[in-house]
């Protein structure tokens, strides 16, 4: 559990130690910190209705907020509120906030609670609050269309590690007279950098020096009367009067229209809905008769975030990916039927993985509980392993099934599905991409076209980068997992079925439901490269048992010939060397509107709604769901030959 830097004082006054300062003015009353939050903030950026004239952000497709001190979360709750409230808002709100030093959910709750209106909104933050590691971290809400981007850091690097412009600002934090950093030359000017001309800016402070540097940076400041017991505060716009130029990353795609995707598994699928929400009409092709005939067909799999001691890019993304996929499935799916976030124990066979050494000297290590830990002594005799064993403990591991998440995200207003479509080749005519059959038959067009059909996406792909310096370097991995139903468990075995999920030499799941509805258990799965056929052979079933005796050494002996003669499920998904999926266009310039999303290997739960984000990020010119280099480090274009 985090320690929370804030100390609440007998008035009810939220107070920083740190800074010896305190979270909003005394002599407020009950209702006064929403009312700073809707008059100096909202008000002060024409974020509201006023005077017959609607709010500034009426009608538009997106609308992105950017706040430099978080503190309790009460400005974001209150935008929040206004976007609900207002019947010509825009799509899709992005709030970009930066906190260096998070507070608990407690002291979220505790900051709203005279505030029954904010008080559902405040439960909803609470709940996501969790594994506040320094970096970026996405949480959504109403279905998607609210997203809230928390950058847990230094405000300098906060900024600068932004790369989109953004509609209006906050600025907000404790006092430049106690935290000089938050209003300095550096913090200025890195907010500036970010905006256009129009966008405004409001604070509750008028401090000399915070008024100066906003006139350098090419702001019309105005004083404005401000909410008691303060007599003003702060309006500003940018108006440079000299040329503004900036770098900022550019959009894919600047306006909804129509797409087509071609692969009805996790990628194709969560793709399909991210494009969906942002009002795409989507049609998804694929040559099986049902979605998710692919590797995405799998019984049941897990969720649990990779780790790794030097904290690799894989670790941080894999957590980004559990709290997308988890997100999204408390939106979509039925828990205890298609999901459960029960947890996971991982069984670190040979000592393998170990988790980033912590540092107690930093406040923010405290979050990595709720991510992983060491497994306790408890939790490892409740799985049944043996005196010695060491293991890691994922309190936001989950078991799921695929199909259920790709049939929710297929079943989008949006999004049209159609099976029996065998794609041989596509064809780039004139602006549009066609998707051609054997015979020639064009089965869709659209000028935006996402493969995301696995390894057949290199076939689809060979006549083009075969003749245009790029590369995708896909490989094939067949992987089997045998199964069966709960009441083929011999009785002897039953004593050592362990409590919860459990990975680490594959894995073992029991008492999930199968598509009938009757609980399961599945143990694998095997690993082969370079197979391209999705055949279930006795050799894996042998090779599944291999694997369970050492996971779970009591239960796969208890088990042994059960496994043997299971059922069996085989897939083939693909990989990358670099072991990261490639997502978006692989070369933007030769070949517009051609976008790919494959390479999740056996990550498809983790990441699938992860990619499919950070493609809907690139195409919008929306703020990254990660950090900016862990995006990077997942776009196709990284595999484009350089001339």
């Amino acid at each position: 559990m985090a320690h929370s830097p804030v100390a609440w004082q007998e008035d009810g006054t939220p107070h920083s130690p740190r800074f010896h300062d305190i979270y909003r003015s005394r002599g407020m009353g009950a209702t006064g910190p929403w009312d700073q939050a809707r008059t100096v903030f909202l008000g002060g950026c024409r974020l509201l209705p006023a005077n017959d004239a609607p709010a500034i952000w009426s009608g538009q497709r997106q609308w992105h907020v950017l706040e430099t001190g978080f503190g309790l979360g009460l400005n974001f709750l209150a935008t929040w509120d206004a976007w609900r409230r207002d019947h010509e808002r825009p799509g899709q709100l992005f709030f970009t906030s930066v906190e260096a030093w998070p507070v608990t959910a407690d002291d979220l709750l505790r900051g709203v609670q005279a505030y029954p209106t904010l008080q559902p909104l405040a439960q909803a933050l609470a709940q996501q609050w969790k594994g506040l590691l320094p970096g970026t971290h996405r949480l959504v809400f109403e279905d998607g269309r609210v997203h809230l981007t928390l950058r847990i850091g230094h405000v300098h690097d906060s900024l600068a590690a932004l790369d989109i412009p953004v509609d209006s600002v906050f600025l907000d934090g404790f006092s430049p007279q106690t935290n000089p950093d938050m209003w300095d030359e550096k913090v200025i000017a890195g907010m500036a950098r970010l905006c256009r001309p129009g966008t405004r800016v409001s604070t509750w402070t008028v401090a000399r020096s915070v008024r100066d540097l906003l006139v350098k940076y090419g702001f019309e400041v105005t004083r404005q009367p401000g909410c008691p017991p303060k007599r003003e505060r702060l309006e500003a716009k940018f108006e440079p009067r000299w040329p503004v130029r900036r770098s900022w990353r550019s959009a894919c795609a600047s306006t909804p229209s129509h797409a087509v995707v071609l692969g009805a598994g996790l990628a194709g699928s969560a793709v399909a809905w991210s494009l969906a929400q942002r009002g795409w009409r989507v049609d998804v092709l694929d040559a099986a008769d049902r979605p998710a005939a692919g590797a995405s067909g799998l019984p049941a799999g897990l969720i649990a975030p990779h780790v790794s001691p030097d904290d690799a890019p894989l670790s941080r993304l894999s957590r980004a990916g559990v709290r997308a996929t988890l997100l999204r499935a408390q939106s979509l799916l039925t828990e205890e039927r298609d999901w459960a976030p029960v947890g996971v124990l991982e069984h670190r066979v040979e000592g393998k993985r170990a988790l980033p050494p912590s540092n107690p000297g930093e406040q923010a290590v405290d979050w990595m509980a709720d991510w992983s830990a060491e497994a306790t002594a408890d939790q490892l005799a409740r799985c049944a392993l043996p005196d010695g064993a060491s293991g890691l403990w994922h309190g936001c591991g989950a078991w799921m099934r695929p199909a259920s998440l790709v049939q929710a995200h297929l079943s989008h207003p949006l999004v049209r599905w159609q099976g029996k479509c065998q794609a041989a080749r596509i064809c780039r005519e004139g602006d549009l991409w066609a998707v051609r059959d054997a015979s020639g038959q064009c089965l869709a067009q659209a000028a935006h076209l996402i493969l995301a059909c696995a390894y057949g996406t290199r076939a689809l792909l060979a006549e083009w980068l075969d003749h245009n310096h790029a590369t995708l370097p896909l490989n094939a991995l067949r992987g089997q997992v045998s199964w069966g139903n709960m009441e083929q468990i011999p009785q002897p075995a039953r004593q050592w079925l362990p409590a919860w999920p459990v990975n680490g030499h594959g894995s073992f799941i029991h008492g999930v439901p199968s598509a009938d509805g009757e609980p399961i258990w599945i143990v694998g799965s095997t690993f082969e490269r370079g197979q391209t056929q999705p055949c279930v052979t006795p050799e894996d079933h042998a090779a599944n048992r291999v694997r369970l005796e050492r996971l779970l050494p009591s239960l796969g002996r208890a088990m042994g010939e059960t496994v043997q003669s299971a059922q069996g499920w085989a897939g083939v998904r693909c990989t990358l060397p670099d072991r990261l999926p490639a997502v978006g266009p692989l070369d933007a310039a030769r070949w517009p509107g051609l976008h790919v999303f494959t390479g999740l290997g056996a990550r498809g739960l983790t990441l699938s709604v992860l990619g499919a984000e950070i493609l809907a990020a690139q195409w919008h010119g929306e703020p990254w769901p990660v950090d900016a280099p862990l995006a990077r480090a997942m776009l196709a274009s990284r595999f484009a030959t350089q001339r």
